[in-house]
């Protein structure tokens, strides 16, 4: 195991495979709702964020109205598409590798994590370990940095020997506002040109499309900062 305080993983595009169906759901919502948008185009703009912010955001730049039931439809939705997901290769060996020094922060709430996490076997790996943004601190979601620094303190960890691995610019820029090193991700099914590009701008230092390469990666890195 890599001589650290804490791995972070982000669930959701990391760990198993939901960003894209989450993106078809909200997508197909808000096109109806009278603002024209693609899966693929919410998932550039938008992976990292929940449905409320999607939609506060797009009423600001484009003056449309959401409606708040909205939500929940899309919650409804996305749990039944949800006890179907799959975990992304290498998650499961990735994840134990990390020792009990692991954990998750994910912008979803505990009771969706459970279904995702439950569907995918991926429960018994991380156990209680699991934090959602909704739910702990300041109750911020990301690109907020509070998750990160909840996980941190719940295992006396120092930030700057946390690593994160997400797949988002709003999951990079939360871990590193919290003085956290970042590994972005771009193996997920919703990954397309340029993702590896925007997370590195965000600060990701490298991005892996493999979760198998993970340990190595944070080992390197790790070595790298104490002889740099």
């Amino acid at each position: 195991m890599p001589d650290i305080d804490l791995m972070i993983f982000d669930c959701d595009g990391v760990l198993v495979d939901s960003e894209v169906l989450a993106s078809r759901i909200d997508a197909e919502l808000i096109t109806k709702a009278g603002y024209p948008i693609s899966a693929e185009d919410l998932s550039e703009r938008y992976a990292g964020l929940t449905f409320k912010q999607i939609l506060l955001e797009i009423e600001r730049i484009a003056d449309v109205p959401m409606s708040a039931a909205m939500i929940d439809k899309a919650d409804a939705l996305i749990d039944k598409a949800l006890a179907r997901v799959k975990m992304l290769d290498g998650a499961r060996d990735a994840a134990l590798a990390f020792g009990d020094r692991k954990c998750i922060c994910s912008n979803s709430t505990s009771a969706r994590l459970k279904i995702s996490l439950g569907a995918t076997g991926l429960d018994s790996v991380f156990g209680a370990n699991v934090f959602s943004a909704l739910e702990v601190g300041s109750k911020m979601g990301k690109p907020a940095p509070d998750v990160f620094l909840h996980a941190a303190k719940a295992f006396d960890a120092d930030p700057a020997r946390c690593f994160v691995i997400e797949d988002s610019t709003h999951g990079v820029h939360g871990a590193r506002a919290a003085g956290m090193r970042v590994i972005g991700y771009t193996g997920a099914s919703h990954s397309t040109p340029g993702h590896a590009e925007r997370l590195t701008d965000a600060g990701a230092e490298t991005v892996i499309n493999r979760l198998k390469d993970l340990p190595a990666t944070v080992q390197a890195l790790s070595l790298w900062s104490e002889n740099a």
